[in-house]
């Protein structure tokens, strides 16, 4: 029940000290279909992770149960003016549209719900907490199109493609999608 989990936004601090219930609930999740990471690519994610908590703009959101069971995760930062996010996109977008500057875009870099907590609103509540207190314009994520479940809920956040991605050498193609906040 959505009431039943509590959601705490968390800087990089606190994140890197939680650091266990965030690769339980990433180790779990990405091991699923479409996603089927190895415990290499897990540890991969986790070395970038703890480079990543260390960012002075680092945000992040876990959501718990009442009895402290990490259920979801979500993280990220501003993008630099130097982030090569954009440069990996197929078809290049307009300069404006790839425009940086470290506090106009939000780069959501992770986010996850474990399966038993799906479909009641935690994701939602992730997002939301992720968002709390941040002045971005917009928001960038990379999804695989074929986790459907992630692309609806993306969507119905208001999140639109904006291209397609190979996110690092060897990666299948992702969409990438933007959600404007004002």
């Amino acid at each position: 029940m959505p009431e039943a989990i509590t959601v705490e936004p968390l800087d990089g601090p606190a994140t890197s000290r939680a650091e266990a219930a965030f690769r339980l609930v990433y180790a779990e999740v990405f091991a699923e279909a479409p996603y089927e990471e190895s415990p290499e690519a897990v540890e991969a994610t986790f070395r970038r992770f703890r480079a990543q908590v260390r960012k002075a703009t680092f945000r992040a959101a876990l959501a718990r149960t009442v009895g402290g069971e990490p259920v979801g995760i979500a993280y990220g930062y501003p993008l630099s003016a130097a982030t090569g996010w954009w440069d990996r996109l197929i078809a290049p977008v307009p300069a404006e549209v790839r425009r940086e500057d470290g506090r106009r875009t939000f780069g959501l870099m992770e986010f996850a719900v474990r399966a038993p907590w799906r479909r009641v609103g935690v994701g939602r509540r992730l997002h939301e907490a992720l968002l709390v207190g941040g002045n971005e314009e917009r928001v960038l994520l990379n999804a695989l199109p074929d986790a459907e479940a992630a692309q609806a809920a993306y969507r119905s956040w208001g999140y639109r493609k904006v291209g397609q991605a190979r996110p690092w050498e060897g990666a299948a193609l992702h969409d990438v999608m933007l959600l404007r906040l004002r």
